[in-house]
């Protein structure tokens, strides 16, 4: 009885020890990993619909890799070169632009205090410095630190084309290490791919779609440096809370300073559409989907943006999803659950 003891006692250290060695070894490769494991999540339904007239996993598995890469370097090579020029001109103007001016314009009772005109001025005007300069850093390490990203976006595509290869084992190795009843891996498994499909399509996607509409509105308009602006929006459309907003409204009021209003008016209307989208579509698509929450899929979204970076818009709802079901298999209660809904039978 005592030597099986020590045996478990033995075989636990030597697991927690190799678990620790190995996140040591992952550490600087988990975010390729797990942005891997999300394109496989996002790729998944086209890569079984070729699966179904391919018949083979490795030649599926390998024309997605194909696709997605296409997908990533074609819009790359053609758009970056002008998506540079238009960066390095806002930086410029950046540089040297008045606040002080339109926001007496805008405002003229607020700021009819020089000194407290000046203060606000310099205050904005150090936040779009300091904005500006770490975008054209970020860029300047994006050339600096190539090898590296080169090697990490390596990782990511092994991962994309094995995850997808053998998603089906994988989920079955997974079920197996779980210490739960097959109806509970049943319902743990079904919430996380409902979020995981939920956030990445109502978050990721729905915020990329208001990015591009904002977009069309740029274009139409002729608003300046419309591609980068293009980007700027689907970026901050993703985020929750900050949405497209932060990047349409100012333009709006750029071109009405700049006195051409017919244009601002025309990207205010392209831009409420995608906060009617941000605002009353993806919030219901979401939840409905999750079976969560929507403050839990809200708070889940933030806090794991904070821990976690970007991926934390997924990984959070997640681990908030994983803990109610968890609670409300362990309270067996008959009340009704307020943070996840019941499945349905």
């Amino acid at each position: 009885m005592e030597e099986e003891y020590l045996k478990k006692i033995t075989t636990t250290i030597i697991l927690v020890a190799l678990l620790a060695i190995s996140f040591f070894l992952l550490r600087s490769l988990l975010l390729s990993i797990a942005f891997g494991v999300v394109l496989a999540a996002i790729f998944s339904p086209i890569y079984r619909f070729v699966l179904k007239y391919v018949k083979y996993k490795d030649a599926s598995a390998v024309i997605m890799c194909i696709f997605v890469i296409a997908l990533i370097i074609i819009p790359v090579w053609f758009l970056m070169p002008v998506l540079v020029n238009q960066s390095i001109k806002i930086y410029q103007s950046s540089q040297q632009m008045d606040f002080v001016t339109p926001l007496k314009t805008l405002f003229p009772s607020l700021f009819q205090s020089e000194q407290f005109a000046n203060s606000i001025g310099s205050a904005i005007y150090s936040f779009v410095t300091n904005t500006t300069n770490s975008l054209m850093n970020s860029f300047s390490n994006l050339i600096v630190n190539f090898p590296e990203l080169a090697l990490q976006l390596v990782v990511v595509f092994f991962v994309f084309y094995f995850v997808l290869r053998d998603q089906d084992l994988l989920v079955e190795y997974i079920q197996s290490l779980l210490p739960f009843n097959k109806e509970t891996e049943k319902r743990i498994f079904k919430s996380s791919k409902d979020i995981t499909t939920s956030v990445l399509y109502g978050q990721i996607v729905m915020g990329i779609l208001q990015g591009l509409i904002v977009g069309v509105g740029f274009f139409i308009f002729s608003a300046p440096n419309a591609l980068f602006l293009t980007l700027a929006a689907c970026v901050s459309a993703i985020l929750p809370i900050i949405g497209a907003t932060l990047i349409w409204v100012p333009v709006a009021v750029y071109l009405i300073i700049g006195g051409n209003s017919i244009a601002a008016i025309g990207i205010a209307i392209f831009g409420s559409i995608a906060w009617i989208l941000d605002h009353f579509i993806k919030p219901s698509f979401i939840s409905r989907r999750t079976e969560m929450n929507p403050v839990l899929v809200f708070l889940g979204m933030i806090g794991g943006l904070l821990v976690f970076g970007i991926l934390g818009i997924v990984l959070g709802p997640l681990i908030l999803a994983y803990l109610f079901i968890v609670m409300e298999l362990y309270r067996h209660k008959s009340s009704s659950p307020v943070f996840i809904k019941p499945e349905e039978q």
